[in-house]
C-alpha cells in the first residue's frame, strides 16, 4: 500500500485487493470509493476515503507506548525550530493524550498541545466524565473531532459543482449528516467543542446544519463549533458562519505548496477556497492550520501563502482572498489562541499571558511578500524557557 500523505487516498495492488477479498464487482463501501479505470471500468489500484478501511485492517499496529513518546520528541522539535509554541492535533485518540503527557513528564514536550478526539473514542471519555478543557496549559483535551468529507489535495472534498476535468465527479460524503448530528448530539450536551472536517460547499452546509440543529435544541452559550478546513465557501455559507459564531480554519500552506492541484478547481471557485479575506471582512474569528502531514507547518510559509496567494513557482490562485501581513499573524495568533478557549493566556505578549514567543531575524512587517518563507527563527520560547536557538 502506497499512502497519499492527505489521509484520504491510497494504491493497493491486486495481491492486496485479493487479501481483502476486493473483486471487480465488490461495490463501493458506504462513505468510499475503490476507484476504477474509466475507459475500461475495471480497479485501477486506487481507494478513496472509508475504502481504505478493508485494506487498513489487514495491516498490524505495532507501535509501542514508547515508540508514540519518541514520536511526540521528535514532531516538538521539529516544531520548535519552525517557531511553533503551541499546536491544536486535529485527530487524537486517547493514546495520544498519554503520549504527550510522557513526553512533557520526561521533559520532551517543548509545544502545548490542544487535543482534538476522535469521536471514534469519545464514548470511554464520556464514561470517565471527561470534557473538553480538561488538562492544563501543556496538554488539554480538546473538541470532539469528526469528519463530513473528503480532502483538496486528493480531489475527494464534496462539492455542489464537479472538479474541473470531472463532469461526473463531485467528491464524496464520508459520514451522513444524521450520524454527524446523532454523535455530535452526545458530545455538545455533556460539554464538548465540536470539530468537523468540511473541505467542500456541500460538507460544510451539511456541518453548518447541523450546529444549527444542536444550537436550537440544546443552546449553549459559547460552543465555539469548529468547521475543520472549511475551504469552498459562498457568501451565504458565510453568513451562516457568523451567525453561529463558528470558527473556520482553512490551510495555511497549501496555496503555496499544493499550487499545482488548485488547477482542479478553476479560477472563479478558487477566490472562495481558504477565504481568510471574506472571514476577516465578516468579523468571523477565523484561524489557520497546516493540516500536517498533508501541507507543511512552517509559519513563514503560512504568511507567505496567505499574503500572496502564490504558489513556490509563482502562479497566482484565488487573489481576491490575500491578506495583510498583520493580518495573517493575528489569524495564526490570537486567532488560534480564541478556537481552544485560550485567548486569555496565549496569543498574544502581555502581562499576565504566558511567556511563550519567537525572535525571528527580520521583521515580517517589513519584509517583501514573496521573501516572508526566507525569514529564518533564531529562538523559540515557550514557557520563559528558550526551546531552539538557532
Amino acid at each position: 500500500r502506497i499512502e497519499h500523505r492527505g489521509g484520504h487516498t491510497a494504491y493497493v495492488n491486486s495481491l492486496a485487493f485479493k487479501m481483502a477479498g476486493v473483486s471487480e464487482t465488490t461495490p463501493d463501501p458506504v462513505g468510499g470509493r475503490f476507484d476504477r479505470d474509466p475507459s475500461t471500468g475495471r480497479l485501477n489500484g486506487r481507494i478513496s476515503e472509508n475504502a481504505r478501511q478493508v485494506i487498513e485492517k489487514l495491516i498490524p499496529f505495532t507501535y509501542s507506548r514508547d515508540d508514540y513518546r519518541e514520536a511526540v520528541k521528535l514532531i516538538s522539535r521539529l516544531m520548535s525550530r519552525a517557531g511553533i509554541t503551541s499546536v491544536h492535533d486535529a485527530q487524537g485518540s486517547p493514546e495520544d493524550l498519554r503520549a504527550y503527557q510522557d513526553a512533557h513528564a520526561a521533559g520532551d514536550l517543548s509545544v502545548r498541545v490542544y487535543c482534538l478526539i476522535d469521536h471514534s473514542h469519545i464514548d470511554r471519555l464520556l464514561e470517565a466524565g471527561v470534557r473538553t478543557g480538561l488538562g492544563n496549559e501543556w496538554v488539554r483535551v480538546g473538541a470532539m473531532k469528526m469528519t463530513c468529507d473528503g480532502s483538496i489535495s486528493e480531489r475527494t472534498a464534496r462539492l455542489s459543482e464537479a472538479y474541473v476535468g470531472r463532469p461526473k465527479d463531485y467528491g464524496i460524503l464520508v459520514m451522513t449528516e444524521e450520524e454527524l448530528y446523532t454523535r455530535g448530539r452526545k458530545a455538545h450536551e455533556a460539554g464538548w467543542q465540536i470539530g468537523v472536517h468540511a473541505n467542500g460547499d456541500v460538507a460544510i452546509d451539511i456541518v453548518l446544519r447541523v450546529y444549527e440543529r444542536l444550537q436550537r435544541e440544546l443552546p449553549r452559550r459559547d460552543p465555539r463549533f469548529r468547521v475543520e478546513h472549511c475551504t469552498v465557501v459562498n457568501d451565504s455559507l458565510i453568513q451562516r458562519i457568523r451567525a453561529l459564531g463558528a470558527i473556520p480554519t482553512p490551510f495555511s500552506t497549501y496555496v503555496y505548496y499544493h499550487g499545482e492541484k488548485m488547477r482542479n478547481y478553476g479560477p472563479e471557485r478558487l477566490n472562495r477556497m481558504f477565504a481568510v479575506r471574506s472571514f476577516l471582512d465578516e468579523g468571523i474569528r477565523v484561524t489557520q492550520a497546516s493540516d500536517y502531514p498533508p501541507g507543511p507547518f512552517e509559519p513563514m510559509m503560512a504568511l507567505r501563502s496567505e499574503v500572496t496567494r502564490t504558489d513556490l513557482k509563482g502562479n497566482v490562485w484565488g487573489p481576491r482572498q490575500r491578506v495583510t501581513v498583520e493580518e495573517a499573524i493575528r489569524v495564526g495568533t490570537l486567532h488560534g489562541a480564541y478556537a481552544s478557549f485560550e485567548e486569555s493566556l496565549k496569543g498574544s505578549i502581555e502581562p499576565g499571558k504566558l511567556a511563550d514567543l519567537v525572535v525571528l531575524s527580520r521583521d515580517p512587517l517589513k519584509e517583501e511578500p514573496l521573501s516572508l518563507i526566507n525569514i529564518p527563527v533564531q529562538r523559540t520560547m515557550v514557557g520563559g524557557r528558550w526551546v531552539f536557538e538557532g
